[in-house]
């Protein structure tokens, strides 16, 4: 049985997986630092709950987004190679 297909293409496939991967890992750590801090100081002081869980959320959406940008660079470089 003969392999089809060319090996560049599937290098692509491998380094878009392997960017995407790579890009989440860094925010994934950052992610859950922030929720373990924020459980902490509750813990410390939760009269201030409300004001740091809103910090929280803030953090959490602005480390989020570091995982959808190396998604579409890692898109990007898919369709450029």
């Amino acid at each position: 049985m003969a392999v089809t297909g060319d090996i560049h293409d599937s290098a692509k496939v491998l380094a878009l997986g392997l960017a995407t991967g790579f890009g989440a890992i860094g925010p994934g750590v950052g992610v859950g630092f922030i929720f373990g801090k924020t459980i902490e100081a509750v813990g410390r002081q939760p009269e201030l709950r409300g004001q740091l869980q809103g910090l929280m959320w803030l953090g959490f959406a602005l480390t989020e987004a570091i995982v959808f940008y190396a998604l579409g660079m890692a898109f990007v470089a898919y369709a450029i190679a």
